[in-house]
C-alpha cells in the first residue's frame, strides 16, 4: 500500500531542503511509493546524489523563493510541499548552554533559516495548492519549539525560531483554510535523526531513538497520509502523537 494512498495518484510533490539527510529520504521514499508522482527537489547547493535533477534555492533569499515557486507550478498545482531545511549548528554558531552564549548575529541567524525561510517558501508555494482535493503543506519543526514542553532550558535561539515557526503555520493555516478548505498545513517534529544537524549531539539520545533519515521520513509520510483537513495548524510528532505548542 502506497505511503501516501489519500492523495492523487499523480501526485504532484515539492521537497524543499532535498540535500539534507531528511530532505533526501523524503525524495526517495516519495519515488519509491507513488511511482507516477513528479518530485521537484530544491536546496542551496541544487544537485544531490539522491536528487540529481534538483534545482537551487536559497531560502533566505525571496527572489530565489519566488523564482523556485515559479519554476515548480510550471508542472500543475501542489499536491505536497515539505520542507526539511533547518539549522542548529554552523561554524561558530552552536546552541547555547546558557544566556551568556546569546549573541544576536547567531539568533538572527536561527530565525532567518529556520522561521523567515519557511514562511518565505508558505509565501510563494501555498497560493499553488491544488484545489478540491487533498494537499499539504508541512515544514519540519522540533519538539524542542515546544513553549509547554520545555523544562532543561538552552538552545535558546534553535528554541525560540522553531516555536516562531510553529506560530508561522498556525497563522497562515487560518488564513489558507478560506481559500482552500481541503488543504493542510502543519509542522512536524522527526525525531532524532542520524544526520548532521544531530551529530555533535547524539550522545544522551535513550537506545533505539536515533533514527535514519528514511526511517524518520517515512514515518512522516505515514503521517501526512492520515492528516484530515479538521488537523490543520497542528503540530505531529513521527509517530502521529500530537505535540502541544
Amino acid at each position: 500500500m502506497s505511503l501516501l494512498s489519500t492523495f492523487q495518484s499523480d501526485l504532484n510533490a515539492v521537497v524543499v531542503g532535498a540535500s539534507g539527510g531528511i530532505g533526501a529520504a523524503f525524495v526517495r521514499s516519495i519515488g519509491n511509493s507513488a511511482t507516477q508522482a513528479n518530485i521537484r527537489s530544491f536546496s542551496r547547493s541544487g544537485r544531490s546524489e539522491d536528487s540529481p535533477k534538483g534545482e537551487h534555492i536559497d531560502i533566505t533569499d525571496e527572489r530565489s523563493v519566488a523564482q523556485a515557486a515559479e519554476k515548480a507550478a510550471s508542472a500543475g498545482p501542489f499536491d505536497l510541499v515539505l520542507v526539511a531545511t533547518g539549522l542548529l549548528h554552523d561554524g561558530d554558531i552552536r546552541p547555547e548552554k546558557t544566556m551568556r552564549e546569546l549573541t544576536p548575529d547567531a539568533m538572527a541567524t536561527a530565525f532567518a533559516v529556520n522561521t523567515i525561510g519557511p514562511a518565505l517558501v508558505a509565501k510563494h508555494f501555498l497560493p499553488n495548492m491544488r484545489r478540491g482535493s487533498k494537499s499539504v503543506f508541512a515544514a519540519l519543526s522540533a519538539r524542542v519549539g515546544s513553549i509547554s514542553d520545555n523544562r532543561l532550558g538552552g538552545w535558546t535561539s534553535y528554541r525560540a525560531s522553531k516555536a516562531a515557526l510553529n506560530m508561522v503555520l498556525k497563522t497562515l493555516s487560518i488564513e489558507h483554510a478560506r481559500r482552500f478548505p481541503e488543504s493542510i498545513i502543519v509542522a512536524l517534529h522527526p525525531g532524532t535523526v542520524d544526520t548532521n544537524l544531530s551529530a555533535p549531539f547524539q550522545g544522551n539520545v535513550p537506545d533505539g531513538k536515533l533514527f535514519t533519515s528514511d526511517y524518520s521520513a517515512q514515518q512522516l509520510l505515514g503521517v501526512i497520509n492520515g492528516l484530515e483537513p479538521q488537523d490543520t495548524g497542528g503540530f505531529f510528532a513521527w509517530d502521529g502523537q500530537p505535540v502541544s505548542f
